[in-house]
């Protein structure tokens, strides 16, 4: 009896696509047909329940197709199938380790299709599949199941954001990290949670707080994802955004041509409509505005406290597993928060002594964490003994080139951060290091140089300090920097941006044929009308209604007919002169604070497009000023100077230019090209017609086809020409003149 059951249903499964096709469209006429097929499926469910492990591959196959077709027409059948649903998830939470691996995967595909014709909710599948994600051992199960949440979680957040189900899967990742610190199970929280940042899902302070749990976690492929995550999810977020902006768009031009010459189909008619559709999307993205994405190191809610966790639990702490790379991680986030929020944690600079010889593996990571980890109010004598102890171990000349460059980058980045560091005598030491043969070395003390002469040239000697900074300091516009010393709130380079928009304005007036002054006759005479009623003002104060009374202390009654009382008066009248000079140096001073602030950031708000031209300025000024008035500018030169002092420091920028050494002939080639601009390849004038006519998606004339045929091809033809009469050479150039009349043979004139 099961035999022949089993017989029947092979058979009936043989119809279920067409069965399908028919159900979903008519359901009503068809019900009859879905119950006797829900029938078999239940009756398949019991005995696979009964015992999965012994199931006939011939019965599994069964089964599969009844899921895969109840999963299609679920939908027109919600009363029916109510219970199908809770079917699949018990199935799958109960058997996911024994069951056949496709019959597996058409289960978890079944349940996505079914929240896709929201018949479950994202949160009921994800509480279902990601218990299972944490506990299986099957690997293909493992990504197979990672990718549907993915790709739920985008799904839910396609249209707008959906809140509460991020909240629900947030804090099951947090409590999965919390719960237990030792296990590897972690590793999947840190996966989904790095992969929905990058793709701007997650863009939160909860995201960014489940990463702070997973780097202080005890495992250290948990420690490891977290950690990186806060030192290149950014990065990644932006790669990630650039590619989808770069995304290389179809010619529309193109496509109508070649539809327009070619055969009509249905095909090219939906490719050319797909294009465009393609195309107006692109444009539409490239309109929006663009999302304000907080770094998520500025979105950590208690920086301290994590720099502090993370410095005493891996570093500090004798007990940490974690190996020399894993520490170097480690140690590059603490640098860089503390960096970024100027924190304080005076004892990772005892920390690094130990460190810092040119024996230690990857000493120049340990170099630019240090560096990363000064900041203005680091005290100095923290920071002496570290600065003091590189320039001995790695700036001497029994040194090789590439460590004393190395060190003197080092010393110099430390010094940008907090320019206390340094003192007198070894500041000019090191400084006379600018004369060596080597160029790395060279380079290094003269940067080094040119910092002090804008931050402490009373620390240089005479002949050292250069113009500038000799002028400034006789002039008393360069002064000491104290510790804790900040200087006054505004916007670097601003004077230069305002200069740039006068110079515009005016230009485009020269053009226009009027006059260079930007100002009209009404706004001098508004100007002038301003100025008037501030001086009519101030007269009226000293001569109109208002009287000054003298104070009581001022007023003295006496019974003699004395000169005491005149002298009292001449008293309080040089008093008055003395506080009125007083006053007006003090109103000069003001004048000049005054004339120090942009009228740009008082009257206009910045858009974008001034704050990159600001940026650009700042760039071309502090290159020209390195530069000394040259304007060859190669591309190190302007990476070096356009990177702000929040930006991570890496091993490479402390190394510097002692990696020309070691570079390859092709990496100096591109090297000394970095200048000269891009160079084509010389082509003829034909091939460039060529090359424009491809890019146009135009073909070659008959003429150029003719002299790339075979000759075998061409000898009849050739043959037949010699034997034409006069009557046929006539037909054939009357017919070539009236096709070159209508514009060839579809007569294609004006295309």
């Amino acid at each position: 009896m099961p035999k022949k059951r089993v017989g029947a249903l092979e058979k009936v499964d043989a119809d279920l696509p067409n069965l399908q096709y028919k159900i979903r469209r008519d359901p009503k006429s068809y019900s009859e047909d879905f119950l006797n097929q829900y029938g078999q499926y239940k009756s398949q469910r019991d005995i696979f329940m009964a015992s999965p492990s012994t199931a006939t591959s011939a019965g599994i196959v069964s089964f599969r197709d009844l899921i895969d077709f109840v999963a299609h027409v679920a939908d027109c059948f919600p009363e029916d199938t109510a219970e199908f649903p809770e079917d699949l998830k018990s199935i799958l939470t109960s058997y996911h380790a024994e069951l056949e691996s496709e019959l597996r995967e058409k289960i978890v595909g079944s349940l996505v299709l079914l929240r896709r014709k929201e018949i479950i909710d994202s949160a009921n599948l994800l509480n279902t599949l990601f218990p299972i994600l944490v506990a299986t051992p099957s690997k293909t199960l493992r990504s197979l199941l990672f990718s549907k949440i993915l790709s739920d979680l985008r799904t839910s957040n396609s249209k707008s954001t959906n809140h509460r189900l991020n909240r629900t899967m947030q804090t099951a990742l947090f409590n999965l990290l919390s719960s237990d610190k030792t296990s590897q199970k972690g590793i999947w929280a840190v996966k989904i949670t790095r992969e929905l940042w990058k793709r701007q899902i997650w863009t939160d302070a909860k995201a960014v707080e489940i990463m702070k749990e997973a780097s202080l976690a005890d495992n250290e492929k948990v420690i490891g994802g977290g950690v990186r995550f806060f030192l290149g999810g950014d990065k990644e977020r932006e790669e990630l955004d650039d590619e989808s902006s770069d995304e290389e768009i179809v010619d529309i031009g193109k496509l109508k041509h070649q539809h327009g010459i070619n055969k009509k189909t249905k095909k090219k008619t939906k490719t050319l409509e797909r294009a465009v559709e393609k195309v107006k999307k692109h444009e539409k993205k490239k309109k929006a505005p663009h999302p304000l994405n907080f770094s998520a190191l500025h979105l950590l809610h208690d920086p301290q406290g994590f720099a502090e966790q993370l410095f005493s639990k891996h570093l500090q702490n004798t007990k940490s597993k974690l190996n020399l790379d894993q520490k170097l991680l480690v140690l590059q986030l603490v640098s860089r928060l503390i960096g970024l929020h100027k924190l304080t944690v005076i004892s990772l600079y005892s920390y690094f002594i130990k460190y810092l010889t040119p024996r230690q593996p990857s000493v120049t990571s340990f170099l630019a964490s240090l560096a990363q980890a000064t900041h203005s109010l680091v005290p100095p004598d923290a920071l002496e003994p570290l600065v003091q102890k590189i320039a001995n171990e790695f700036v001497s000349e029994a040194s090789a080139s590439e460590v004393a460059s190395a060190g003197l980058n080092a010393i110099r980045e430390i010094c940008v951060r907090q320019p206390l560091a340094m003192n007198d005598t070894l500041l000019q030491d090191l400084v006379m290091y600018r004369k060596s043969k080597d160029k790395g070395t060279m380079m290094a003390a003269k940067g080094l140089l040119s910092l002090y002469r804008e931050v402490g040239a009373d620390m240089l000697k005479k002949r050292d300090r250069g113009k500038t900074a000799t002028m400034g300091l006789k002039s008393g516009s360069i002064k000491d920097r104290r510790f804790g010393e900040e200087e006054a709130g505004g916007i670097e380079g601003l004077e230069l941006l305002e200069e740039w928009k006068e110079n515009e304005r005016k230009r485009k007036r020269v053009e226009r044929g009027l006059p260079e002054e930007v100002g009209s006759d009404e706004e001098e005479d508004d100007e002038q009308d301003w100025d008037a009623w501030d001086v009519e003002s101030d007269a009226s104060s000293d001569s109109g209604g208002w009287i000054n009374v003298e104070s009581d202390g001022e007023i003295e009654i006496s019974d003699s007919e004395d000169d005491k009382p005149a002298v009292k008066k001449a008293k309080t009248q040089a008093s008055k002169s003395e506080a009125e000079a007083k006053d007006s140096n003090e109103k000069t001073e003001l004048e000049k604070e005054e004339q120090k602030i942009s009228k740009l950031a008082t009257t206009k708000i910045l858009t974008p497009a001034d704050l990159a031209k600001l940026q650009e300025l700042r760039l071309e000024a502090s290159l020209s000023k390195a530069m000394g008035g040259n304007k060859v500018q190669t591309a190190r030169q302007k990476e070096l100077l356009a990177r702000h002092a929040d930006d991570a420091l890496t091993a490479e920028q402390i190394e510097g230019f002692s990696k020309l050494r070691k570079s390859t002939k092709e990496e100096r080639v591109a090297l000394a090209r970095e200048g000269k601009g891009d160079r084509s390849e010389h082509k003829s004038t034909q091939a460039l017609r060529r090359d424009k006519k491809d890019s146009e998606g135009k073909s070659s004339t008959n003429k150029e086809k003719s002299r790339k045929k075979n000759f075998m091809m061409t000898l009849g033809k050739a043959k037949f020409k010699q034997k034409r009469s006069l009557v046929q050479t006539k037909r054939v150039l009357q017919g070539h003149v009236e096709r070159s009349k209508r514009g060839g043979k579809r007569g294609n004139i004006g295309m």
